[in-house]
């Protein structure tokens, strides 16, 4: 199967074998995220639900077809990607994630080549045992990263929140390296003022 090894190849071997465990894990680790990512293609919440239901079904239906040619998660998106881009432009609607590196509140903070001119706190310091208002943290990471404009949401979650490979984000997403770094750099800035301004109210 190509790239896919260890935890991985028994997954999707169990996967392939109706194994309805191994699916119920793979659900939860990315249904959550499949719909925010979704939310910023297509233009309502529950079209983005439709939507990732709809890729659960083509997983399913296709696992036996997987290659291993890049991670499954990435398999998965790009599913995603297709049905959200065909949906959207039915509802007439185009996104690119190659168009928003413009000037943004946020590009004082990087430099010429996408990189920080002063690094924040590190964000492994960003635990569900840190709260905001009585609640998780990562409840208000969620909901700012649904604020990002799309091209800094996909990156935000494929890149930070699934941990794909550089190269699998580039070209699911059909960008440079350059500018997903930037779009991550610009994503995490603007989901820490958002934090930022809620620790601010209290």
């Amino acid at each position: 199967m190509g790239k896919v090894e260890g935890e991985e190849h028994t997954l999707v071997l169990r996967l392939i074998k109706g194994d309805q465990q191994a699916f119920d894990m793979l659900y939860r680790r990315h249904n959550a995220a499949m719909v925010r990512f979704c939310a910023g293609i297509v233009p309502a919440r529950d079209i983005a639900e439709e939507i990732t239901q709809e890729t659960w079904v083509a997983v399913l239906s296709r696992i036996d077809l997987f290659e291993g040619r890049s991670s499954l998660a990435s398999w998965i998106y790009a599913i995603l990607i297709n049905k959200a881009r065909t949906r959207a432009r039915r509802e007439g609607r185009t996104v690119s994630f190659d168009d928003q590196l413009g000037e943004s509140p946020f590009a004082m903070a990087f430099d010429g080549r996408g990189r920080w001119r002063t690094v924040p706190e590190l964000w492994e310091e960003l635990t569900p045992e840190r709260h905001v208002e009585g609640r998780s943290v990562l409840h208000h990471v969620a909901a700012a990263i649904e604020m990002l404009p799309p091209a800094q949401r996909a990156v935000m979650i494929l890149r930070g929140q699934q941990e794909l490979d550089p190269a699998e984000v580039c070209a699911l997403l059909g960008i440079s390296e350059g500018n997903m770094r930037v779009l991550l750099h610009r994503a995490r800035l603007a989901v820490r003022n958002a934090l930022d301004a809620v620790n601010n109210i209290n």
